[in-house]
């Protein structure tokens, strides 16, 4: 459920914000991979620049801590931590399911799998190296879908199990709790149709900031919780114009995909 979408806002730190993304495959020559970083360490490996490679997000080892910020706005004590730039603030009610990788739910070895198939080097699913949370997903038209996921910046077994209790206790009693993610809108479709499953992925991908117990206390109570996304305009592979489309897309119902035909 979309809640609000403000106007796009120009947002972050232009000199030294703690978290960037790579820039483009040329500024960032020595290492061309896609990322997020975290104080200057890779915390995320991301989705290929090429628009046709599979979807992705992989923890590296810079991905070790969660944030805060303190003001009565948020938007803008979180957006300090982040690259100036332009930014879509989204408040969004999500329902979180936790998935494992290569469990049953996981995006990389179902849906991925059912159009990209099995990594061409590994032969394996592409692997995550995180639990991560699905919330969403809804159809775009007949050749799109929509699918979003919430990645924890530490895994979910970090987490205090003392503070997950009392977050759960809290949702129980109708408490409105709130966790704050930096997100990417990533969109892809394969180079050639080889008779799987054939259609543009696009990947609504928050990376979780702050609320990690809570986050994990609204999964394990199966309870709605608030997430407040600044969802990046510039970083995103999706086109401005796709980004844009976001916050209808979020307002629709939600859809599961029914797989053409092979």
């Amino acid at each position: 459920m979309l809640l609000n979408a403000e106007p796009v806002r120009v947002l972050g730190d232009a000199d030294n914000p703690r978290l960037r993304f790579s820039s483009s495959p040329s500024e960032e020559r020595s290492d061309p991979r896609r990322l997020l970083f975290v104080d200057d360490k890779p915390a995320f490996e991301l989705s290929f620049w090429c628009g046709t490679c599979q979807i992705l997000f992989q923890r590296q080892e810079g991905s070790t801590e969660t944030f805060s910020a303190e003001g009565d706005d948020l938007i803008e004590a979180f957006g300090s931590l982040l690259p100036r730039g332009d930014y879509q603030p989204l408040q969004l009610e999500i329902r979180p399911r936790l998935v494992q990788p290569s469990r049953p739910g996981d995006y990389f070895a179902e849906e991925q799998v059912a159009t990209w198939g099995l990594d061409s080097f590994w032969g394996l699913p592409v692997y995550p190296r995180t639990p991560y949370y699905r919330t969403f997903e809804t159809a775009i038209d007949d050749n799109a879908h929509l699918y979003e996921f919430v990645v924890p910046m530490v895994p979910p077994s970090w987490n205090e199990r003392a503070q997950v209790e009392k977050y759960a206790s809290d949702l129980a009693d109708g408490e409105v709790a709130t966790a704050v993610a930096v997100s990417i809108l990533d969109v892809s479709l394969p180079a050639t149709d080889d008779g799987s499953d054939y259609y543009s992925h696009w990947a609504l991908t928050h990376f979780l900031l702050d609320g990690h117990h809570r986050i994990q206390a609204a999964a394990e109570s199966d309870r709605p919780i608030r997430l407040l996304s600044l969802l990046s305009v510039d970083h995103s592979l999706g086109a401005p114009s796709a980004v844009a489309r976001v916050p209808a897309l979020r307002a629709q119902p939600a859809q599961s995909r029914t797989p053409h035909p092979a």
